[in-house]
């Protein structure tokens, strides 16, 4: 399990590496990480909105 987790911070890491690469005009392959990185990023993060909207609407009031 610790394999996983430290194989999971390296890979996030690595993608925030890439994104402030690219950012500085690194390599095409560089760019490719970083577009990936920022698209699961912004798929977590919309992922994570709706659960929440979806618990605080499942709870309300009757």
């Amino acid at each position: 399990m610790i394999v996983v987790l430290f194989g999971v911070l390296a890979l996030v890491i690595g993608g925030c590496v890439c994104v402030v690469w690219a950012e500085r005009g690194g390599p095409r392959w560089a760019r490719v990480v970083a577009k990936v990185t920022l698209v699961a990023a912004e798929i977590a993060s919309t992922s994570t909105k709706s659960r929440s909207r979806s618990r605080n609407n499942s709870s309300g009031d009757d």
